[in-house]
């Protein structure tokens, strides 16, 4: 899954510290989440995406893969 939390992030001119403390989550949860070794909780997806005023369909996207055809 690919996500536009940094772009987001840092158009706001924000540090990854900053944004976590405006939610509630450490520096090194936002780092996972801008790195995708982490996939939010919908909770937290939602706060991400009320926080940037975007959909979270517009801030996650999952990778398509030929198996997901079917």
């Amino acid at each position: 899954m690919r996500n536009s939390v940094r772009e987001l992030r840092t158009l706001r001119k924000l540090s990854q510290g900053q944004l976590g403390t405006a939610l509630g989550v450490s520096r090194q949860t936002i780092n996972a989440i801008e790195t995708g070794r982490y996939t939010p909780s919908l909770p937290l997806a939602l706060s991400l995406a009320k926080f940037f005023e975007v959909s979270v369909e517009e801030m996650f996207h999952v990778d398509e893969s030929p198996a997901d055809d079917r």
